[in-house]
């Protein structure tokens, strides 16, 4: 298949361009400043803005599959002069429109675990409008919800160690929210798998890694592979709102009213659906063994008892 990945050149998009690459396919890499500098040398790459029309139509009809990767984080604010209705949910229609109007047939939609039309946080309700969007196509589509994605060049390690510091550290709710971290070598052949096989099409899979952890046992984790210790005191949820809202519109401080809305609610799965792409949940990377920590023993309980 001739594939176009959008936002190919970000954490997950590179190394999904190489999985494809590695199985075969024709693999291009949309993005507004394209660098190949991480792409395997097969990949070919393409300018263009997902929330500009005119911008990625004539790329986008000159493939068989769209992947939609195309995100803001939702852990930061987004940049001055974007949104998340802008790139999420304008992104998404102007890519269905483009692989529409081109003939394209499939079409692989990454959303996020919870996406709600009417959920509590601006990230959550475009990518739940934009699962709208894609389900509403002609096109033969999959959307694939995940849990936070951990590996080199991601961010969940790096925003747990910006929220707090080392040796004691305080955390919103003592850091009670749960995650279900999954590694990005055990994502992405999953998406390859349900960009490939038919029978995925018309499905939508929640994705999470083999644990459930809190806030508090990432934090954890996360000073402890670099040997440092830490003690986590409990911020009132309300006194954390508060704070990360009246500090959201000051240039250097990357959180806001919706960070805090964030932590209120779990990133994990009910069913994990990696057990329809032939994935047994206990053989997926741990967070522990990512970061070299194979003996580590404050983990929560698993993901299967959550």
């Amino acid at each position: 298949m001739k594939i176009l990945v959008a936002g190919g050149t970000g954490f997950i998009g590179t190394n999904l361009c190489a999985e494809l690459a590695e199985r075969g396919h024709e693999v291009t890499a949309l993005s507004r400043s394209p660098d190949g500098g991480g792409l395997p040398a097969d990949v070919e790459t393409a300018i263009g803005d997902v929330s500009a029309y005119d911008s990625i139509a004539t790329t986008v009809a000159d493939h068989d599959a769209v992947v939609n990767l195309v995100s803001l984080s939702p852990l930061f604010e987004p940049p001055r002069g974007t949104s998340h209705e802008e790139v999420h949910l304008g992104g998404t229609e102007n890519l269905v429109r483009a692989a529409e109007d081109g003939d394209t047939d499939r079409f692989l939609q990454m959303s996020a675990l919870g996406a709600d039309p009417n959920g509590d946080t601006a990230y959550i309700r475009a990518k739940g409008n934009a699962e709208r969007v894609v389900r509403d196509s002609s096109l033969e589509w999959t959307i694939v919800r995940p849990s936070v994605v951990f590996g080199d060049g991601g961010e969940f390690v790096d925003f747990t160690k910006t929220l707090t510091t080392p040796h004691v550290t305080g955390l919103p709710g003592g850091g009670k929210t749960r995650f279900q971290p999954i590694w990005v070598g055990d994502l992405v052949p999953i998406l390859a798998d349900a960009l490939e096989d038919d029978t995925h099409v018309g499905e939508t899979y929640e994705i999470g890694g083999p644990e459930v952890l809190t806030l508090a046992d990432v934090t954890e984790l996360a000073y402890e592979a670099e040997g440092k210790d830490v003690t986590i005191v409990p911020i009132p949820m309300g006194l954390a709102k508060v704070g990360l809202s009246a500090a959201g519109p000051l240039p250097f401080v990357p959180f806001g009213p919706d960070q805090a809305r964030s932590l209120a609610f779990d990133n994990t799965v009910a069913d994990n659906d990696v057990a329809a792409f032939g994935r047994d949940p206990a053989e997926l990377t741990t967070l522990s063994a990512y970061l070299g920590l194979d003996g580590a023993t404050r983990l929560s309980k698993p993901a299967d008892t959550a």
